[in-house]
């Protein structure tokens, strides 16, 4: 069995259990928890022992050491695209030879730094770019793969969709 067959196959039995199932498929997401370690550099933890260090740019009082919360975003994202444009070729059984997804963004520091409260604290934009080739499939059909991708990448999705966020927060002595 190749891996594109084990991936359909995985991903056909979890539509398919969820067809059968669908109560199953709303699930509460694993957490992530951050700590700062020493100064700006802080170490997110996972409930199976996943971590994730960033830490902030030197003119910024970090130390450089890791990357920062906001590449991590852009690495997120393009991991996120590149895994979901792999699933649906795989799905339609395409192999693909060729699959590279930058991110990049335009932020503008100064609404993160409280300077000015009518910039954005984050990214201003952010751009997706795909390099993807496969033998013997039509320019036209790489394009519906990454369109369903991009429909259905849940941080694509969670980037640019408005969704309720609330805070927690406990004062401790």
């Amino acid at each position: 069995m190749t891996i594109q067959d084990h991936i359909r196959e995985s991903m056909l039995g979890v539509i398919g259990y969820y067809t059968q199932n669908p109560e199953k498929a709303l699930s509460q997401d694993k957490e992530a928890i951050a700590v700062i370690e020493e100064g700006l550099r802080v170490r997110a933890t996972g409930p199976n022992g996943q971590t994730l260090i960033c830490d902030m740019p030197k003119g910024l009082g970090g130390d450089a050491a890791a990357p920062s919360p906001g590449w991590a975003m852009r690495a997120a994202l393009a991991n996120c695209e590149a895994i979901m444009i792999s699933l649906r070729a795989a799905q339609l059984g395409v192999e693909l030879k060729t699959l590279e997804v930058r991110v990049d963004s335009v932020s503008d520091d100064r609404g993160m730094l409280g300077m000015d409260d009518s910039k954005p604290a984050g990214p201003m934009n952010m751009k997706v770019s795909i390099r993807i080739g496969a033998d013997g499939v039509s320019e036209e059909k790489l394009h519906e793969i990454i369109a369903w991708a991009e429909k259905h990448s849940p941080v694509g999705d969670a980037l640019t969709r408005a969704m309720p966020m609330e805070s927690a927060i406990e004062i401790v002595g």
